[in-house]
C-alpha cells in the first residue's frame, strides 16, 4: 500500500470522498423517504440500510468499484407504495416487503439464468442516454429542493422572498411570547396551524401573517433565508468543482493538486456547512428531521392477504426490472475500456447479490439498493493515475491504471455505519442547501467523458473549433449531428416520463428504457 505510487494516500482520499459522496445522498433520499412514507423509512434507516448493504457489496461483489446506493427513482418507487397502501389500507412495512422479495426473487432468478446477457443489446448510445438522464435528474432533484425551501412555485417564490415566518413552531413558547406582546390574558390559546404565512406590517409594531395581526416578536424575516439557501448551493457547487479541475491547474506541485482534487467534495461540504451553521447560525436553515424509534421493523407478513401477495408481484416485477437495467448498465460504464480495469466482469454474481442484499433489506424495512451512477464512476476515476496531453489546442484526460481494491468502498461504508452515532448532531449542522449542491456537483463531475455531452457541445461551436478526436475525422459532420440529435430525442422522452408530476407514470420508467433497444 505504500510506494513510490502513494497508494495509501490515494485509497485515503478515495475512502473520504467516498464517504461523502455516500452519506450525503443518503441523508437526502433518507429524507425524501421519511416525508412519503411519514416515518417509516427515515434517515437513520437509510444510513444503517446503506452501511450493511454496501459492506457486504464491497466483500463479496465481483465488481468491488460499484457503488451501491438507494436512489431517487427506488424512493419515487416506495412513495407510490406508500399511497398504495393508504388507498386500499393495506400494512406498509408487509407490503413494502413483500414487494421487495418478489423484487429479490426476480433479481436471483435473472442472475442464475444469465438473463444479463441481453444487456449487449443496450449499445454505447443507449448508456449514453441513460447516463446523462441520470445527471438531469440529480440537477432536477436540486432544484426541486431548492424551490421548496424558497416556496412551491415561483409566484409562491416572490411572495414567501417578502414573507414573514413565525420564530417559534412550538405553541407553548408562542402562547408565553403573545402574552409578553399583548399583555398577561389578552392571548388566546388555539391549535398551532402553518408556520409560515405572507406577512405586511401595519405600522404599530404588528406584522399582518394571512390576515392576522401578530407582534414583531412573534415573526422570523425569511428573506435572508432564501438568499442564503441559493448562497450555500451555488457556493458548494463552485468550490468543489473549482478544486475538481484544480488537478488541470499550473499552481503549487502536481502531488498538491492531486490531493486537492481528490478531496474537492469533502473540502466544499465542510467550508459550507460552517458557513451555513455557524457564520450564519442566526438564520434558520431546513435541516432533515430525526425520529428516535427501533432501527429494524420486521415485517409481520400475516397482515397480507393472498391476493395482497399475488398483487405485490407485479409491482416487484417492475422494481426487478428497473433494478437489473440500472445494475447492468451501470457495471457496464464502471468497466468501460477507457477505464483499464484488470479485473473481469461478473454481471450475473452481482445481480444475484444485490437480490440477496434486498432481501435482507426488505425484510427489515430498510430502503432497496442497487449500483449507482455516478458514484461507481467517480469511484474509478478517485483510484486513477490520469495522464494529460495537449492535442490540436485541447487538453485531454486519458487513464493510465486504475488501484483496484475493495478497501476503499468497505471503508467508507463501515464508517458510514458508525455516522449514525451522530444522528442528530452533528449531521443535521449540514444544511439542506448544502446537500443540494452536493447533487449539483455530482451531475457536472458526471458528464466528464460522455460522447454524448461533448457532441451536443459541438452544437454550439464553430467548425473550425471542433477537438480532433476519432470520430470527428471519419465520420460525416452532417451524419454526427444527426445521430446525436436522435439521442437527444431519447433524452427528452426519458426526461418527460422519469420527470412527470403523476408518481404512478414513473412506474413505467423501465419499459421506456427497453424501448430504447430497438432505435438503436
Amino acid at each position: 500500500m505504500i510506494g513510490s505510487n502513494k497508494a495509501l494516500l490515494k485509497y485515503t482520499t478515495t475512502a473520504i470522498f467516498l464517504y461523502i459522496a455516500i452519506l450525503l445522498p443518503a441523508i437526502a433520499f433518507g429524507s425524501l423517504n421519511d416525508e412519503s412514507t411519514r416515518g417509516e423509512i427515515d434517515v437513520q434507516k437509510t444510513i444503517i440500510g446503506q452501511s450493511i448493504g454496501g459492506v457486504i457489496y464491497s466483500l463479496f461483489a465481483g465488481s468491488p468499484l460499484v457503488i451501491p446506493l438507494t436512489t431517487a427513482p427506488l424512493a419515487i418507487f416506495i412513495s407510490v407504495i406508500r399511497g398504495i397502501c393508504d388507498d386500499y389500507d393495506l400494512d406498509f412495512p408487509a407490503f413494502y416487503a413483500c414487494i421487495g422479495l418478489w423484487n429479490s426473487l426476480f433479481l436471483i432468478l435473472g442472475g442464475v439464468f444469465n438473463v444479463s446477457l441481453l444487456m449487449k443489446l443496450f449499445k454505447r448510445s443507449t448508456e449514453e442516454v441513460i447516463a446523462l438522464f441520470i445527471s438531469v435528474a440529480f440537477v432536477g432533484d436540486a432544484v426541486k429542493g431548492t424551490i421548496k425551501i424558497l416556496s412551491f412555485s415561483l409566484l409562491v417564490f416572490h411572495k414567501y422572498y417578502h414573507a414573514a415566518k413565525l420564530t417559534s413552531s412550538n405553541p407553548d413558547v408562542l402562547y408565553r411570547m403573545l402574552e409578553e406582546a399583548f399583555g398577561s390574558g389578552n392571548g388566546t390559546r388555539s391549535s398551532p396551524g402553518n408556520e409560515t404565512g405572507n406577512g405586511t406590517g401595519d405600522g404599530r409594531g404588528n406584522v399582518t401573517v394571512d390576515g392576522t395581526a401578530l407582534a414583531e416578536s412573534l415573526v422570523l424575516c425569511t428573506r435572508e433565508r432564501a438568499v442564503l439557501c441559493l448562497l450555500l448551493m451555488l457556493g458548494t457547487l463552485w468550490l468543489g468543482y473549482t478544486l475538481y479541475q484544480f488537478r488541470r491547474s499550473p499552481f503549487l506541485h502536481a502531488k498538491v493538486r492531486e490531493v486537492l482534487s481528490d478531496c474537492a467534495l469533502p473540502i466544499s461540504i465542510l467550508i459550507f456547512s460552517f458557513v451555513g451553521s455557524y457564520l450564519f447560525r442566526d438564520i434558520e436553515l431546513p435541516v432533515f428531521n430525526f425520529h428516535k424509534g427501533a432501527i429494524f421493523n420486521v415485517a409481520k407478513f400475516q397482515k397480507l392477504s393472498a391476493v395482497n401477495i399475488v398483487s405485490a408481484m407485479g409491482l416487484g416485477f417492475l422494481l426487478a426490472l428497473l433494478i437489473f437495467i440500472d445494475q447492468n448498465i451501470v457495471v457496464s460504464l464502471t468497466n468501460a475500456p477507457e477505464n483499464r480495469l484488470l479485473k473481469g466482469t461478473a454481471y450475473h454474481w452481482d445481480l444475484t447479490l444485490s437480490g440477496l442484499i434486498n432481501i435482507l433489506m426488505s425484510v427489515l424495512g430498510l430502503p432497496w439498493m442497487h449500483a449507482a451512477f455516478p458514484h461507481s464512476t467517480l469511484h474509478v476515476r478517485q483510484l486513477a493515475c490520469v495522464e494529460q496531453r495537449v492535442e490540436g489546442g485541447h487538453l485531454y484526460e486519458t487513464i493510465v491504471s486504475v488501484k483496484e481494491t475493495r478497501l476503499t468502498s468497505l471503508a467508507a461504508n463501515i464508517f458510514i455505519g458508525v455516522s449514525v452515532f451522530l444522528l442528530p448532531v452533528p449531521l443535521q449542522w449540514i444544511p439542506k442547501p448544502v446537500l443540494y449542491g452536493l447533487f449539483l456537483y455530482i451531475a457536472l463531475t458526471s458528464i466528464d467523458g460522455n460522447q454524448m455531452w461533448d457532441r451536443m457541445a459541438l452544437l454550439l461551436k464553430e467548425q473550425t473549433s471542433y477537438p480532433p478526436t476519432h470520430y470527428i475525422r471519419k465520420v460525416p459532420q452532417r451524419k454526427i449531428h444527426y445521430f446525436t440529435a436522435l439521442q437527444m430525442i431519447q433524452l427528452l422522452i426519458l426526461c418527460a416520463f422519469g420527470m412527470y408530476p403523476l408518481p404512478y407514470m414513473k412506474m413505467i420508467f423501465p419499459l421506456l428504457m427497453i424501448l430504447l433497444i430497438p432505435i438503436r
